[in-house]
């Protein structure tokens, strides 16, 4: 049964319009197909549906990270869902993780690390900029992860503050320049991750990663086209989410022979 403070995805069946939604005591939505009130969504379950003041129905569904992060608040480029399913499992994220992450922007992957680290688990996630720190922050609460982050308002060159942590994700300019912090703050055979946008970035990061002896480095872009579902014209959609950035992983080991 739902409750105040749940968080529901709501689907139009008549138009396809979807919206994410904390719940609120007393709140509403107001919708191209009518208003709809929390309080009729709050008591029901996943899977019933709720009636505008107009008639119209939606779908009460469960919500997922991809439209989470779809709709996250942003003033910053913001890691897509198809780059963070691929840092979630190469990173080898789960509960009890424990993940450092740098730099935080809006916090679109910090609240995807909190998710799956568990209440067992814990993200520690640095930027320079204390705007994108609180931003990131409410967006985490908005997910209901945000105390499972520890937001942190450092520049990395000074160093990281953690030791032997399971995994850790760069996502700035200059990842080249951290490279030796990392390995620092990463537990022995653990699993670093590197995003970048342009393809001489890959290139220093591959000379640092191989002057600070990190082994096991892969490259790889992602890249995601949807199709149409009518079932009797299925067809790729005229627009598909190209390229967003490169990812780069490695392992930490230490000492190469």
């Amino acid at each position: 049964m739902l409750k105040d403070k749940d968080i529901v995805f709501l689907w139009s069946p008549d138009k396809g319009d979807t919206f994410l939604l904390n719940l609120e005591k007393g709140s509403k939505i107001d919708t191209r197909l009518g208003v709809i009130q929390h309080d009729d969504i709050i008591g029901r379950s996943y899977g019933e549906e709720v009636r505008t003041h107009l008639g119209s129905i939606f779908y009460i569904l469960r919500p997922n990270m991809l439209e989470f992060s779809r709709r996250i608040k942003r003033k910053t480029q913001i890691i897509y869902p198809k780059e963070i399913g691929m840092i979630i499992v190469s990173l080898g994220i789960g509960p009890g993780s424990t993940v450092v992450e740098c730099g935080t922007g809006s916090g679109s992957l910090t609240a995807a690390l909190a998710h799956f680290v568990g209440d067992e688990g814990r993200v520690y996630t640095y930027d320079k900029r204390e705007e994108f720190s609180r931003l990131a922050r409410r967006n985490c609460e908005k997910w209901n992860v945000a105390h499972r982050v520890e937001f942190k308002v450092k520049d990395i060159a000074e160093g990281f503050d953690e030791r032997n942590v399971d995994a850790l994700f760069l996502d700035v300019p200059n990842p080249w320049d951290y490279l030796e912090r990392a390995k620092e703050a990463l537990a022995g055979g653990s699993r670093l991750g590197i995003l970048v946008p342009t393809t001489n970035q890959i290139e220093k990061t591959l000379e640092g990663l191989k002057k600070h002896e990190y082994v096991d480095v892969q490259v790889m872009e992602l890249l995601v086209r949807y199709y149409k579902i009518n079932a009797q014209r299925i067809r790729p959609e005229d627009m598909m989410i190209g390229h967003t950035g490169y990812l780069v992983f490695a392992s930490t080991v230490r000492s190469v022979t």
